[in-house]
């Protein structure tokens, strides 16, 4: 857990609100800040590409520029752009319960490398696009695969390993890979979205989410691509980084988070996803959101009903 290994580095704070921790590398800062009572409008910039994890407590987010206001709770993400400053406000931190988050800053230079090869062996010319990173703010729930990579790369920056260098590199640049993918596949299934004609792939993206309870029928996809199962497997894996049958799940699993927030019940999220039995739904949104439907739907709503009853 990464709270147990930041547990171990925490030491006597020198301040109450955002006490810091770092730890540095070649081409990225690793920081852990501890908030210990509550408190408002804190700001918070970077130079850098900022990737933000929460660990405990809750945090309120805004950003002045576009009037972004949100909270941001454990099993979050929130990726600051570089030179665009938020405010924090602390509403529950305390001594006895920290508000903690980790906050992970990459060097520009390192993300525009990895951009480069991805442009290289990813090539995005069908949307005559290039990869790149957006600059803008992004806040999401990550799924148990970022959560545990967060937890090697706390682990890797806070042990004096032999090959620390080389692990972190390698860790940071799945991290940056993972944040380029989700910019580029929200773009991709937009673009799917609007114009379902453009070509094959985008034929079968926009079929994938309109038959979402249907098992895919890899035959009828292919023909919907027209191309060869071959050629259909590399072109879908190269534009979003999974098979077919994995984007399938990813987008029922996401679906389902939307419905929980809309207020259905578990039973008909399950079927309306395509689920046969309540039992592994359960399971597989716990294993791609970290914790089970009914937590989720709790969490989420709280929220959004505190933010009501502003």
């Amino acid at each position: 857990m990464i709270s147990e290994i930041i547990e171990k580095q925490r030491r006597d704070p020198q301040v109450l609100i955002e006490n810091k921790i770092s730890f540095a590398a070649a081409n990225s800062e690793l920081s852990i800040y501890d908030t210990f009572e509550p408190a408002s409008r804190v700001e918070l910039a970077s130079d850098q590409l900022m990737f933000c994890g929460m660990v405990s407590g809750k945090k309120v987010m805004h950003a002045n520029d576009n009037n972004f206001e949100c909270e941001f709770l454990p099993h979050e993400s929130f990726v600051m752009a570089p030179n665009h400053p938020v405010e924090i406000d602390f509403p529950i931190a305390s001594i006895e319960h920290p508000t903690t988050c980790l906050a992970i800053e990459i060097g520009s230079q390192r993300v525009q490398q990895i951009i480069s090869g991805l442009n290289s062996t990813a090539s995005l010319a069908m949307y005559e696009k290039e990869w790149q990173y957006d600059n803008e703010l992004i806040h999401t729930h990550h799924n148990s695969q970022t959560q545990a990579l967060l937890h090697r790369i706390v682990q890797i920056y806070t042990e004096n390993h032999q090959d620390r260098s080389f692990l972190i590199d390698l860790a940071v640049t799945e991290l940056i890979v993972r944040l380029l993918r989700h910019q580029t596949r929200e773009f991709i299934i937009s673009h799917c979205n609007a114009q379902p004609d453009h070509n094959g792939l985008n034929a079968v993206v926009f079929y994938i989410q309109e038959n979402l309870a249907d098992n895919l029928d890899f035959e009828q996809l292919c023909k919907l691509a027209c191309m060869s199962r071959t050629k259909f497997f590399n072109v879908f894996k190269q534009a979003f980084g999974c098979t077919p049958t994995d984007f399938l799940f990813q987008v029922r699993l996401k679906r389902a988070a939307q419905l929980l927030l809309s207020g259905e019940t578990i039973t008909t999220v399950c079927f309306a996803t395509g689920y046969k039995n309540s039992s592994h739904f359960s399971r597989s949104f716990k294993a791609f959101y970290g914790m089970s439907p009914r937590q989720y739907q709790h969490q989420q709503m709280h929220s959004i009903n505190h933010e009501a009853d502003k």
